[in-house]
């Protein structure tokens, strides 16, 4: 069984994949304390998605496979909110969720990809291409999207997560990539994504 670590936990209402990044404006105080914390510790947290339920407040119903996150630059407001920017690292699954005391806990342990196909490199030059162009329409529609000019990683087991990543889902879609076993099931559901979007976008940019 993998090793267990105690971690200090986010539930948001988005989900940040590895190699993503994620921007945060904490003002509650359970995490502005979590924030000080941590920057006194080794800046890593978790990220899970919020299945159902608010960010405030507590209470919320929350997926138990997420992403270790580093906080890369902070900096406090002069009202006291903090702004933040995290990385994600690498998945974990929680396996037990801890007193909320006084902010979130859990102990989780690495997920880390099973054993799987090949993904053939002109497969994967080809989804590189279909997410620039659909990013390349979405702009072209005045959507806020990412740019379409963005690096990716040779290695597709990376650059699939930095495709999911820039790629204009929503967060339960996000959760389905986050969540799949293998880096060749995650290759097959993002191309669904990105083709179904693609035909969406394709009948906007035409007025069908």
């Amino acid at each position: 069984m993998d090793a267990v670590q105690r971690l200090r936990m986010f539930p948001l209402g988005t989900v940040l994949l590895p190699a993503g990044f994620l921007p945060l404006q904490l003002f509650e105080d359970r995490y502005r304390q979590m924030i000080l914390d941590l920057l006194e510790d080794d800046r890593e947290f978790g990220v899970v998605l919020i299945r159902r339920g608010s960010e405030v407040g507590g209470g919320e119903e929350r997926c138990d496979v997420g992403t270790r996150a580093r906080v890369v630059e902070a900096r406090q407001a002069p009202d006291g909110r903090w702004m933040v920017l995290a990385v994600g690292l690498e998945r974990f699954r929680v396996r037990s969720w801890l007193p909320d005391d006084p902010y979130p806990w859990a102990e989780v342990a690495s997920m880390p990809d099973a054993a799987g196909p090949h993904i053939e490199e002109g497969a994967y030059i080809d989804l590189i291409k279909a997410v620039r162009r659909l990013l390349a329409g979405l702009s072209e529609l005045g959507e806020p999207v990412s740019e379409a000019t963005f690096d990716v990683a040779d290695d597709p087991g990376l650059g699939i997560m930095q495709l999911a990543a820039v790629a204009p889902l929503g967060p339960h879609d996000q959760q389905r990539l986050l969540e799949c076993s293998q880096s060749a099931d995650r290759f097959a559901l993002l191309s669904k994504f990105v083709s179904s979007a693609q035909e969406t976008t394709d009948r906007r940019l035409t007025g069908a």
